[in-house]
């Protein structure tokens, strides 16, 4: 069986490498000629645990091969998986251009059946868009060939998706015919075998569910946020709250922590596309537009201690800062919370210092040298007058307190991730200040 998948980015490329894993011989399609170069030297443009050795492997048996013309992989083809960037749009509506693109390219050059699946994150309604740009191309052409059109949106987590595809909690696909669904149950019969559910229903309904997860998603963050942020006031204990709210199975313990707000190249967007489209059809999402609200002011939240710690002066004071990334296992710094930070900190005249296991070139990237970069997370702290940890990186949990201390001009760390002890703190007499839990002030702030 063979496949094609348009699109090299994280899910095109996540996709590619597991299909291929399966037996399926899958082509990864980009127009960006250099990063396909890079490919079939077996360079990776994302950090991903474990997808550098699926695509090498896979490429060199053959059975994963990049390219950069469509035209040439629809032969011989059973589906088509569009996985392009959707970014949101000036007014926060999903960019379909690069989608819509792809289908009148299809159409443009398709020589048999297909089933047309679009992987990415799409409005509802892209489905039939995607069927007339490619049936418009195709009458251009004055030929009669048959296609399906179907919905298979992803839900996979950034630092895990190499397991969330190989092992799905479910699988959601829209069809609107019994041979796209066929054809479908072929593409994803190896990774039913050990019963992980599939899950059929009608187009819309299908890129519906992927906003209306994230969406879910967020609200959960957004609310625990919203909480944990009234704690603080009331002399509560997030963590004890946490505890006693997921203890009922029907609310459960996941995405239930406190933090800096969510990030990344989902939530973010997909609120917003779903808020649009709720407007386009006339009805008002209040509930995610509070969740939206709540998270944009949550990123603040961290600055707003520091800067209250210090009495409005920063200029001039190194800051430690430990993670950039919006979440740990990935080098993704699309709508990070440690970006909000850095800025208002700068803007203060404070001198920023960073560590991040992976991705300090993508931050460099997007804010040059505005911050100091170090080779380690040690290296942040020399004479340094505060810590702000803003991702959960598995090595920043259990950090040498002592030695901290030591090095560190003033004991004071803001954890906008929760990962320290009161007691630790208490023990090293650091000044720390959390998120939805009471602050510890052991020194003069001077």
């Amino acid at each position: 069986m063979n496949i094609t998948i348009v699109g090299t980015g994280y899910v095109g490329l996540v996709s590619g490498a597991c299909f291929a894993e399966t037996g399926i011989s899958t082509t990864c399609v980009d127009i960006d000629t250099s990063k396909i170069e890079r490919l079939q030297k077996g360079i990776i443009p994302i950090f991903e645990p474990g997808l550098d050795t699926l695509v090498v492997q896979n490429f060199q048996k053959k059975r994963l091969l990049f390219s950069t013309k469509l035209s040439e992989c629809l032969t011989n083809c059973s589906a088509v998986f569009i996985a392009v960037g959707t970014p949101p749009d000036e007014d926060g509506s999903a960019d379909l251009k690069y989608v819509l693109a792809v289908a009148r390219e299809i159409g443009q050059h398709m020589t048999d059946y297909l089933v047309i699946i679009t992987k990415s994150t799409v409005p509802i309604g892209t489905a039939e868009k995607v069927r007339t740009a490619c049936q418009e191309e195709l009458d251009k052409r004055g030929v009669s060939i048959p296609f399906d059109v179907a919905s298979n949106p992803e839900f996979l987590k950034e630092g895990a998706a190499i397991d969330d595809f190989m092992k799905p909690e479910r699988i959601v696909i829209g069809v609107d015919s019994d041979r796209a669904e066929q054809v479908l149950r072929k593409i994803y019969k190896p990774f039913l075998l050990n019963g992980h559910p599939i899950i059929f229903m009608n187009i819309p309904s299908a890129e519906m569910t992927k906003y209306a997860a994230n969406s879910m998603l967020a609200t959960r963050i957004s609310f625990m946020n919203d909480i944990a942020n009234l704690c603080e006031i009331v002399g509560a204990d997030i963590h004890m709250v946490r505890k006693g709210i997921g203890s009922d199975s029907r609310i459960g313990s996941k995405f239930l922590y406190a933090g800096i707000g969510y990030g990344g190249s989902c939530f973010p967007k997909d609120v917003k596309a779903l808020i649009k489209t709720g407007k386009k059809h006339g009805y008002d999402l209040h509930v995610l537009e509070a969740v939206e609200r709540v998270n944009e002011r949550q990123k603040e939240v961290l600055y707003d201690k520091i800067i209250s710690y210090f009495e409005g002066n920063l200029v001039g004071k190194k800051i430690a800062l430990w993670g950039l990334s919006f979440k740990p296992n990935t080098d993704d710094m699309r709508e990070a919370p440690s970006l909000v930070i850095i800025q208002k900190l700068l803007e203060q005249g404070a001198n920023i210092y960073a560590y991040d296991p992976v991705s300090m070139h993508e931050t460099k990237r997007i804010i040059g040298d505005t911050i100091t970069y170090c080779n380690e997370p040690y290296e942040c702290l020399n004479n340094a007058e505060a810590l702000i940890v803003a991702t959960e990186w598995q090595e920043f949990r259990m950090p040498n307190f002592e030695i901290m201390g030591k090095i560190m001009k003033r004991k004071v760390i803001f954890d906008g991730r929760n990962i320290y002890e009161t007691q630790d703190m208490l023990d090293n007499s650091f000044d720390y200040f959390g998120i939805g839990k009471k602050p510890i002030i052991q020194t003069s702030c001077v």
